[in-house]
């Protein structure tokens, strides 16, 4: 095969993880990195470093899920659970879909009512019509049309949180010095802990599986694509290796998506360490953008502000993605996107018209995030560590140690946040 044929091949493999990635660059990573940035300036900077590497293992591993057994994380789990304990873990994968819409349509509203004045409550009504629209393009179109629009949206989403730094360039030697790992306080660890749930996304982790297993031309209708899976290819077999340059496409679809994720995070908190710094007001949303468009000009504000819509609108439409997939793959039954997409709406919606503050409410969806992580990264874990599931292509002993490392630090930090938090010190 000529370079040109494999270039065109590997192509062809891209898009589920910059599908995955939008996650990687809601509103909740916005509010996150803003309020890290202004309150602590750079020395924030290790935590996104570092959360960024533990995304691309993690989507790896369930994008690897997806590739070899032609099944979603859900799909897996629900063969390998109870009843209850399958109904348990339901709930607690729907409350971390509400929290991610929470964030999403939050962010998404303030940016309506940013570049256009719109109250919150009718901004938050506009997001979810828009990400229906999405979803059922999704749905009737096909799922390469709906990467296709979805990439596009991460694309202005780069620029409108990358542009700034073009303005207002960092210290780079405090950004270096960010690099030390170190937590300044309670605060800073609750901070963190808001910046880790934004990063690594528990919803993310469940989507990705079934993001692959779409893209490689399943039908979501069809039982033997949405239930029975297949057995992983036998070595030395033509399926084994098609299957082994499917998952060198999505080692490089994991690289690239979760790269850029990690640049636009990063660039946030840049920004708002560099130019928001000691300003009043600037951790939150609405008063960083009054700030950068202060000290940087009004076009920066409208760019930042755009950046912030799309990003509202391609990451609710992945999130409402997400909660379906996860119904429909522990329960068996296909749930209309619509219904689905009320029960994450709805609460996010009461949010606004309780005038609930959108950067704090925005926060508070990560942490809540934070805490849903190792109930999808756990799970996931043990299946893809599994020959039984995995078959040759099991996780290796250096990926199942780094898995497992990762795990280790989110569970940690969470407990500590947890004590924090039960005895007033967060």
């Amino acid at each position: 095969m000529s370079r040109r044929a494999r270039r065109r091949r590997l192509l062809t493999l891209l898009g589920p993880a910059f599908v995955a990635a939008v996650a990687y660059v809601d509103p909740g990573n916005v509010a996150a990195n803003i309020t890290a940035g202004a309150r602590y300036g750079y020395t924030l900077t290790w935590v996104l470093v570092a959360a960024n590497l533990m995304a691309m293992v993690v989507q790896y591993q369930s994008a690897k899920l997806g590739v070899v057994t032609g099944r979603s994380l859900p799909e897996v789990l629900r063969d390998r659970m109870g009843r209850r304990s399958r109904l348990a873990f339901l709930a607690q994968a729907e409350l971390v879909a509400v929290a991610t819409d929470l964030a999403e349509v939050v962010g998404g509203a303030v940016a309506l009512r940013l570049l256009l004045g719109l109250p919150l409550l009718a901004g938050g009504l506009v997001i979810g019509a828009v990400s229906i629209a999405l979803l059922l393009l999704q749905e009737h179109r096909g799922q390469r049309l709906f990467e296709g629009v979805v990439v596009a949206l991460l694309v202005v989403i780069t620029v409108g949180f990358v542009g700034g730094l073009v303005v207002a360039p960092p210290d780079w030697g405090a950004v270096v010095g960010g690099l030390r790992p170190r937590l300044e306080g309670s605060g800073a660890l609750l901070v963190a802990a808001s910046m880790l749930g934004a990063t690594v996304m528990p919803h993310a982790i469940y989507l990705h599986s079934s993001l692959v297993r779409d893209h490689d031309g399943a039908t979501r209708a069809s039982g033997s694509a949405a239930g029975a899976g297949r057995s992983p290819a036998a070595p030395g077999s033509a399926e084994a290796e098609r299957t082994g340059k499917r998952l060198r496409g999505t080692r490089v679809d994991v690289v690239w998506a979760l790269g850029l994720a990690g640049v636009v995070n990063i660039a946030l908190l840049l920004l708002a360490a560099s130019a928001l710094s000691g300003a009043a007001g600037t951790d939150t949303i609405e008063g960083a953008h009054t700030a950068i468009s202060a000290s940087l000009g009004p076009a920066v504000g409208v760019i930042f502000a755009v950046g912030l819509l799309a990003s509202g609108l391609a990451s609710t439409s992945v999130g409402a993605y997400a909660g379906a997939e996860i119904l429909s793959g522990l329960l068996r039954v296909r749930v209309p996107i619509l219904v689905q997409r009320l029960i994450t709406l709805l609460p996010a919606l009461l949010v606004l018209a309780a005038g609930a503050e959108p950067t704090r409410a925005l926060v508070v969806s990560q942490v809540v995030l934070s805490f849903g992580i190792p109930f999808a990264l756990v799970p996931l874990i043990r299946v893809t560590s599994s020959a039984q599931v995995m078959g040759p292509w099991r996780d290796g002993v250096v990926l199942r140690v780094v898995s497992r490392v990762v795990a280790a630090l989110i569970i940690a930090l969470n407990l500590a946040l947890l004590w924090l938090t039960l005895t007033g010190r967060g």
